[in-house]
């Protein structure tokens, strides 16, 4: 049976996730209590959700016979990560329901792409530029300001691809540590926080929102999200109601990260979308009534969401590289939540686990 028309897949159905990480991982265990089989597809052989998977197919992205095997062995399609081909996309859809549709892959996984579509329904984003060679860097720089960041326009991610353009620096050194081919410079925020909003919607067009988490970095990888944010409340409610218009507006069906600036006014600024689950929503999982993952999962089977309210105060912490070997401590710690992924080896900058502080609700 396929999730066709806004069909409602029943347990047994097969999810194929495209991605075989820990966001595949958590989506897979998710899936998994509801009732779903869960078929995985990436290069990776035994990556954290082979572990935990149904199924497995180890194929390139691009591997075309590979795709349509995959899609003609489950019911519904979607993604664990966003830096997928667009065209491979398109190929599964033509044979099963994808979900989010492979125009919103298309629009998020390219910067320049997701702050026009964000434009272009109104939704308030920082100042940009697009870049297509080191040549224009300087004009776009003296218009900007510095700081300023330039970031490769495409396939970047906890840091990656971005450098800090500071005054007097030398441009043609920047466009080569960024790395890409087009880059769009964005002028710097003197921020007060940043927060992010999960939204979840399903093909009825039902939508649930997780309330604002407070997210803190370290070397461009997030450390911390903390619900509740701590923000006014007519902060959070500006960030609810961008999160939902953006998920009306670009037809979710799925899961979506809208990471936002707070400015010192108070005015919220979208920096970057994700259509997918999200590391800052890993707090749902100890925090709230229905996890991202459920979420997720509930969204593209086509099933009445849960309840996305929080019913715990959460600190949510990454475990990055040799951090790991905390866990003795951690698991030492009665109001600790410990979610570890399954990969083998600790390196630098790798997410390895997460943990959850959790209180009663405040």
């Amino acid at each position: 049976m396929s999730a066709e028309n806004g069909q409602i897949l029943p347990p047994g159905s097969v999810i194929g996730i495209l991605g075989g990480g820990q966001l595949g991982r958590m989506s897979a265990l998710a899936a998994g209590r509801l009732g779903y089989k869960v078929h995985i597809f990436s290069p990776e052989k035994d990556g954290p959700a082979a572990q935990v998977s149904w199924k497995n197919t180890v194929a390139d992205y691009t591997d075309l016979a590979a795709l349509e095997a995959f899609a003609k062995a489950v019911d519904v399609v979607t993604f664990e990560f966003e830096n997928i081909p667009a065209a491979s996309a398109e190929i599964l859809a033509k044979v099963k329901p994808t979900r989010p549709a492979p125009r919103v892959l298309h629009i998020t996984q390219e910067r320049l792409r997701e702050k026009r579509f964000l434009e272009g329904i109104g939704v308030p984003v920082t100042a940009f530029r697009e870049v297509t060679s080191a040549a224009e860097l300087p004009a776009a720089v003296a218009a900007l300001g510095t700081p300023s960041i330039l970031k490769s326009a495409s396939f970047g991610y906890d840091g990656k691809g971005q450098v800090r353009i500071e005054a007097g620096m030398d441009l043609d050194d920047a466009w080569k540590k960024m790395g890409g081919s087009i880059a769009i410079l964005e002028g710097f925020i003197d921020f007060d926080c940043e927060i992010s909003v999960i939204v979840a919607r399903n093909p009825a067009g039902e939508i649930a929102l997780y309330e604002p988490a407070r997210n803190h970095h370290k070397h461009h990888i997030l450390d911390t999200s903390t619900v509740p944010a701590g923000v006014p409340a007519k902060v959070s409610h500006a960030a609810e109601a961008i999160a939902r218009q953006i998920a009306a507006e670009i037809d979710l069906i799925g899961l979506l990260a809208v990471e936002m600036f707070v400015t010192r006014d108070g005015k919220v600024l979208v920096n970057e979308l994700a259509p997918r689950p999200h590391n800052s929503g890993h707090w749902s999982q100890d925090g709230a009534v229905t996890s991202q993952f459920e979420q997720h999962v509930r969204a593209v089977c086509g099933l009445t969401l849960g309840n996305p309210a929080r019913h715990s105060d959460t600190v949510m912490t990454n475990l990055i590289g040799d951090e790991v070997e905390t866990w003795p401590q951690l698991l030492s710690d009665p109001d600790v939540k410990l979610h570890l992924y399954g990969k083998a080896e600790a390196r630098p900058g790798r997410k390895m686990g997460h943990w959850n502080r959790i209180r009663p609700k405040s």
